[in-house]
């Protein structure tokens, strides 16, 4: 068993999982409220130019202005690589110095496009340095110059593949080929690069029209990429959940590599993840410990400027010596550390506290696994060496969230010191589990019981959210908040009938209550809102502010929320 590709579809995100031997290796998640920016090409306006730090801001439309280095804005630049994907490195000779100021002016407008995700307090990083991907070449418009895979090892087939790409080219357009091109035909490399050159055409066409800032050309959702950069010769099956995307994937390999089609597989009506046991994989790749098959385990620990990675023999205690143990230990972690790499998407400096070996022999074979490991990373990395501490020192690049920073959120009971998983992730579970119980229970109504910050986002901006889950269940729901429930808790119960559900609405009609008011009403800064169990108590009247107690009473009531009015300021 090689490599598998796992696509699970859900209205709310899309999931893919790599699978090596088995092994989960990789996760890649897109969420329909959140898509990735990675590759989007926008028109923007230079706001502000540092020379200091040789960089301009640009505002490109989004909540941040993204940053442009003077490296991603001189003309004519050569890149080093593609988003990540290791290609053939080019002269340093070759890239004009410049200043910022000589490059970029303020109220400047530029094409530009996003190279790096916006992550915690930084803006998106951006290049004005186009990079258009196809399936076997990468169309560079603004530079002249001719790439190769490095993942191509053929000296022969790398040299036909680069005459091939000069021929076909046009005069000062850049390609790069890509890995897997190797043993393409020209007319297969020729009608990619067609593709690219309309596509081009198409953005420099929208780029002349329209406002500043502006969203020009936006990539290929997770299940196109999927085709375009991950499905290769090396996969041997993908497996698909749901029919839309399988049909999608089958329409694309029809255009891009037809040969491949027999390898996908649907599997309508199931959940992949949970079949495959990768829900509980991805829980352990958010834990801080990690547990190898000796018995020995990983600490990981990330920090805004970098990753420590501790090894310890844990319960593992050998069987010959002491070095005998150390090495063993040190070559098991090498291996998962790789995978725990790729699987959480670490990125930037990472430190590897190997257990001290006494022989330099042992060391240099620890380092020659973690670097046969690393070959199969798709994103570009470098093992820098041992220092003279002992550590092992790790560059990987980041051009995307890692997985702690996507799936979970800073924890608001220790301030920051730990984290929880977020709101939409509980919200997105609770759904899950919401449609799981509607499927084996034949009550008319279900109650939901959630921390009011899941129940927010569960109920939606007017109640949208609540009518659609009813729309999607047939059923009656009630979602309650309960302050007393940890964040990532919920419950849920089937009820016999709307009776019941009006039972657990926690206010009655007429119903005296004494509450402090929280906030303003969004629609009258006269009125106030309030919460009692969780429950939304929308206070009419006037004279409500922040902070006062209130004796109120209880004149509508509905699923989401209740409204009330004043009879008395108790302080």
């Amino acid at each position: 068993m090689g490599r598998e590709l796992v696509v699970n579809v859900r209205e709310e995100e899309t999931r893919v999982a790599m699978l090596e031997e088995g092994q989960l290796v990789e996760v890649l998640v897109e969420r329909s409220q959140a898509q990735r920016l990675v590759g989007n090409i926008y028109r923007g306006r230079v706001e502000n130019v540092l020379p200091g730090m040789q960089a301009a801001f640009v505002n490109i439309g989004l909540e941040k202005n993204a940053f442009l280095y003077v490296d991603d804005a001189v003309p004519q630049r050569l890149p080093e690589e593609f988003l990540g994907e290791e290609e053939t490195p080019l002269p340093q000779e070759k890239r004009p110095r410049a200043n910022i100021t000589d490059v970029v002016k303020e109220g400047q407008e530029l094409l530009v496009q996003i190279t790096k995700e916006p992550l915690g307090t930084k803006g998106a990083r951006i290049t004005t340095h186009i990079t258009l991907p196809g399936r076997y070449l990468v169309l560079m418009p603004t530079v002249d110059y001719v790439g190769v895979s490095r993942r191509i090892e053929d000296e022969e087939e790398r040299q036909r593949l680069r005459e091939l790409a000069e021929k076909l080219r046009p005069p000062k357009i850049g390609v790069i080929v890509r890995t897997v091109a190797e043993g393409m035909s020209a007319s297969e490399l020729q009608q990619d690069l067609e593709m690219l050159l309309k596509l081009w055409k198409r953005i420099q066409m929208r780029s002349t029209g329209g406002g500043v800032p502006s969203l020009v050309h936006r990539d290929l959702d997770l299940v196109q990429r999927l085709v375009r950069d991950l499905f290769t010769e090396e996969i041997e099956r993908v497996m698909i959940d749901q029919r839309h995307a399988y049909e999608k994937v089958l329409e694309l390999l029809d255009l891009m590599a037809p040969q491949l089609k027999y390898r996908v597989q649907l599997f309508e009506g199931e959940n992949l993840f949970q079949r495959f046991n990768l829900e509980a994989e991805l829980e352990k790749a958010l834990k801080r410990r990690v547990w190898l098959k000796s018995g020995g385990y990983l600490v990981i620990d990330q920090t805004e400027a970098l990753t420590a990675i501790d090894v310890n023999t844990g319960k593992y205690v050998g069987q010959k010596d002491l070095e005998e143990t150390v090495l063993h230990t040190n070559l098991e972690a090498a291996r998962e550390i790789v995978r725990q790499m790729r699987l959480r998407n670490l990125g930037g400096i990472i430190i590897i506290d190997f257990i001290d070996m006494a022989t330099e022999e042992h060391r240099q074979q620890v380092l020659a696994v973690l670097e046969e490991e690393i070959r199969k990373d798709r994103t570009k990395t470098h093992v820098l060496g041992i220092t003279q501490l002992g550590l092992v020192e790790i560059t990987r690049k980041k051009t995307r969230s890692g997985l702690e920073s996507l799936l979970m959120r800073p924890c608001p009971y220790c301030e920051g010191r730990g984290l929880v998983l977020s709101e939409e992730t509980v919200a997105i579970k609770v759904r899950q589990a919401l449609y799981e119980l509607c499927s084996r229970t034949l009550g008319e109504a279900i109650l939901v019981e959630v921390h009011p910050a899941v129940a927010a986002l569960l109920i939606g901006s007017g109640g949208s959210g609540l009518r659609e889950l009813e729309s999607r269940t047939r059923r009656e729901i009630l979602i309650r908040g309960n302050q007393e429930l940890h964040l990532e808790q919920f419950n849920l119960r089937a009820l016999s009938s709307r009776a019941e559900l009006e039972n657990n609405i926690p206010v009655k009609l007429g119903q005296v209550l004494q509450l402090k008011v929280e906030e303003p009403h969004t629609g009258n800064p006269r009125d106030g809102i309030a919460r009692y169990h969780g429950f939304v108590i929308n206070i009419d009247g006037g004279g409500a502010f922040i902070g006062e107690k209130l004796q109120v009473e209880v004149t509508r009531v509905q699923k989401t929320s209740a409204r009330a009015r004043i009879l008395r300021i108790v302080t």
